[in-house]
């Protein structure tokens, strides 16, 4: 039976470890084929045999997505591979740094708006008119709950990560009438290398998540995966300009 995206062309960027990895996976075992865009060529390749050695079709290309001009390349590597773009998963992102508001540099606060804010302009900017040529498609960015609240001694991962969802409902309504969808994940606490980076340098300890998480435990890659597979997909289709919390109730409380 041919899954729910069987021919379908993605795009995800940060594909190379962590939530991109384990989406890219999920969307390649549902037919889909995926150009994975990382900024680390090893992570990268190493999710392209993974997905092959599953009997899925994959590519990649190194890129930092906070340029406009490697960004475009991107764009023209996925055409000139598979012919279009169908669905694109705009997931690359760093925590950054962490410190307060006033302990935060400006050097700091400048990568992670490029990293997670603006690359998921650029991206948008330059997918859209690809889809448009197209007749239609569906973007998902990652925002994350950090997109929905406060959180202390990131500042600047928190700002960039609400303008990630501002970005996605004003993209969502813009071309909502030309058949483009565009939705944002917005991930809680998930076992990620970046996750286990905080961890290990000390801005958080896994008892501190475990005890604030509603449901006990830290989110999985895979449990977000599933819902950037649903909101590219056309079960999704009369969803567009929303976030979508996976979080295991944190936002709740």
């Amino acid at each position: 039976m041919a899954g729910i995206l069987q021919g379908k062309v993605v795009l995800v960027t940060g594909g190379g470890s962590g939530i991109g990895r384990a989406t890219s996976l999920r969307l390649a075992k549902e037919g889909a084929k995926i150009m994975i865009a990382d900024y680390v060529p090893e992570g990268a390749e190493r999710t392209v045999k993974m997905i092959k050695e599953a009997g899925g079709e994959a590519s990649c290309i190194a890129a930092d997505v906070s340029f406009a001009n490697q960004v475009e390349t991107i764009i023209n590597k996925t055409v000139e591979t598979y012919g279009r773009i169908d669905c694109a998963y705009n997931n690359a992102g760093i925590e950054g740094k962490f410190s307060d508001t006033i302990l935060c540099t400006e050097e700091n606060f400048d990568r992670v708006i490029a990293i997670d804010l603006k690359s998921v302009w650029l991206c948008m900017k330059y997918e859209i008119p690809q889809m448009l040529k197209q007749g239609g498609g569906s973007i998902v960015n990652t925002a994350s709950i950090a997109g929905l609240v406060g959180f202390n001694g990131i500042p600047a991962y928190v700002a960039a990560k609400h303008g990630v969802v501002g970005l996605t409902r004003t993209a969502a309504l813009e071309f909502a009438q030309k058949n483009i969808r565009v939705n944002c994940v917005c991930p809680g606490v998930i076992r990620t290398p970046m996750v286990e980076r905080a961890i290990d340098g000390g801005g958080f300890t896994e008892a501190d998540v475990t005890a604030a998480e509603p449901i006990g435990r830290l989110g999985k890659p895979e449990e977000i995966a599933e819902g950037v597979l649903w909101l590219l997909s056309d079960a999704a289709s009369f969803v567009t300009g929303h976030p979508l919390t996976i979080d295991g109730g944190w936002v709740a409380q």
